[in-house]
């Protein structure tokens, strides 16, 4: 399986983004899916993973009430919304399948990442 994340972008003050992560063929369909994001100088830090076993959101306190997981089970997309971006927001940001128990900020229980996109809040 291969993961596809595109849609990030420059945006200013009070902008907003959808990212979306493509998921090549059905092996893991069922397995959740999460993004992480890394800026530069920085570890990778969780933002968010959807459980649709039992259609749960789980999001980091960074970006808890801004940005919403959804999917589109026809297209086997992943989005994430990004509402509210601030400057602390900018990274590339990572799709990729949670394939073990254990905490959903553990990125050591994740494969198949994709190859990220970039999202750019300017000051």
């Amino acid at each position: 399986v291969q993961l596809q994340a595109s849609g990030g972008g420059v945006v200013q003050a009070g902008g907003s983004l959808r990212l979306s992560c493509a998921a090549s063929g059905r092996a893991y369909s069922s397995f959740a899916k999460g993004w992480f994001r890394q800026a530069p100088g920085k570890a990778r830090e969780f933002v968010a993973l959807y459980d649709w076993r039992g259609d749960r959101r789980y999001y980091g306190d960074s970006v808890k009430g801004r940005f919403t997981l959804s999917r589109d089970n026809a297209k086997n997309t992943l989005y994430l919304q990004l509402d509210s971006l601030k400057p602390e927001d900018t990274a590339v940001y990572y799709c990729a399948i949670k394939i073990a128990g254990g905490s959903v900020s553990d990125d050591s229980l994740y494969r198949f990442w994709g190859q990220g996109t970039l999202v750019t809040r300017l000051q």
